[in-house]
């Protein structure tokens, strides 16, 4: 927590210093830190953070409570809001302490996102299928189909239907696995590759992979096998990931992330991955028990090798990024520490109570209808098309135009 000055004089309420050039951090990330605080949380019952927490989760929400503040916009993605709308979802489904009845809440919140992104002006025919990485047009990054950001929604898609035994969410997350997997972007041996461009019709598919993308699915999975009261091919999924991301993503036993730790060529994002790894394989156990046996252990050697390392100035227990040397490697940061909070306190997953559905303990208040309309600020312009070539001059510069004043109408807050 001492990353985070949102409290501070002149700070900002639920984000990490940032977003570049401003500090390290986009975003996104403080949506991703407050579902580490909430697991935390859970696990250990310590409840000196939980007012900051709710604090910094109502402050991002945005005029229409759905996580699209207007002031991010110009670095907008699906997988930034998903991320948000899943420490929401935990929020849910942990039973964290409900806000204020005047003020948006958890279930509510992860509808919303949800909702938005079901939403038909997020999904078009390229590729044939699936969400866009960036929500506004005008953003780099737009023409980009990613696994994280059809992860996130498939992730929510899946909890949703859990907790409220609603098949519609299911269904939704269903059809997001399936164009995963029928593009390529996740192969038969459950390698999950980073994304492709919809210039190519998604041919041009980047291999890089991440441990979050394999959490991320890995975890939706083990809801939709809890939904469907184990069915087979989602226990076939779910063993599949496990043995994958196991294969891949730890090296004897102990976190790695392959893309970029070889020459530490990671980026401040990629260097928070491992938590989610960690916090969500240890979720994934309660809610598909049958994984507990193969994937605790190989946890709880990785949390011991995070540990080992933890040894750094001025403390002498300030965590690197590194787990494998078993030594500090100086790379400090807010995402180096979140990852071994989150192995850490995972370790008490045994005495912590598995998530809860609206039918089983859990409190939170849901508004199927939330985030109705919120897309209208970032609608992509509908495109100018004529026969008549000698004003093909003219109508490129009416679309720059529309371009260029719907982006200004958008940045100043819609």
């Amino acid at each position: 927590m001492s990353y985070y000055h949102g409290t501070d004089p002149g700070g900002i309420p639920g984000i990490l210093p940032g977003p570049p050039p401003a500090g390290d951090y986009y975003w996104w990330e403080g949506g991703a830190l407050w579902g580490t605080m909430i697991d935390y949380w859970h696990y250990t019952g310590d409840t000196t953070y939980n007012d900051l927490v709710t604090q910094a989760m109502l402050f991002q929400t945005g005029p229409n409570r759905d996580y699209m503040p207007p002031n991010v916009t110009a670095s907008l993605g699906n997988d930034d809001q998903g991320f948000w709308g899943m420490s929401a979802m935990l929020a849910a489904e942990v039973g964290f302490p409900d806000p204020p009845s005047d003020q948006p809440q958890w279930l509510a919140l992860a509808q919303a996102v949800f909702n938005t992104q079901a939403d038909p002006g997020r999904h078009d025919d390229t590729c044939g299928g699936g969400l866009r990485w960036q929500i506004p047009f005008a953003n780099n990054g737009y023409n980009y189909k990613n696994s994280i950001a059809n992860g996130c929604f498939f992730n929510l898609g899946a909890r949703l239907a859990r907790y409220l035994h609603n098949s519609t969410y299911a269904d939704w997350a269903e059809k997001s696995w399936d164009w995963v997997q029928s593009v390529g972007l996740m192969n038969s041996e459950y390698k999950i590759f980073d994304g492709a461009h919809v210039e190519s019709n998604c041919t041009d598919i980047n291999q890089a992979q991440f441990s979050y993308n394999n959490a991320v699915y890995l975890l939706g999975a083990a809801y939709m096998y809890n939904y469907t009261d184990g069915d087979s091919k989602w226990e076939q999924r779910v063993s599949g990931l496990v043995d994958a991301t196991i294969r891949d993503f730890f090296r004897n036993d102990v976190a790695y992330e392959i893309a970029c730790e070889d020459q530490m060529t990671c980026t401040t994002d990629m260097l928070s991955f491992k938590g989610y790894l960690h916090r969500w394989m240890t979720t994934m156990t309660q809610v598909a028990p049958f994984t507990a046996d193969k994937v605790l252990p190989v946890l709880r050697r990785s949390a011991q090798a995070a540990v080992n390392q933890c040894t750094g100035p001025p403390d002498g227990k300030t965590c690197g990024f590194g787990w494998a040397s078993g030594t500090f490697d100086q790379s400090v940061g807010a995402g180096q520490a979140m990852n071994v909070l989150g192995a850490v306190s995972s370790l008490l997953v045994s005495g912590s109570r598995a998530p809860v559905t609206s039918d089983s303990g859990g409190t939170s208040v849901g508004d199927p209808n939330a985030g109705a309309g919120s897309d209208s600020f970032i609608r992509t312009p509908t495109p100018i098309t004529t026969g008549d070539r000698a004003g093909a001059g003219i109508l490129t510069a009416l679309v720059l135009a529309s371009a260029i004043g719907t982006f200004t109408w958008m940045s100043i807050g819609g």
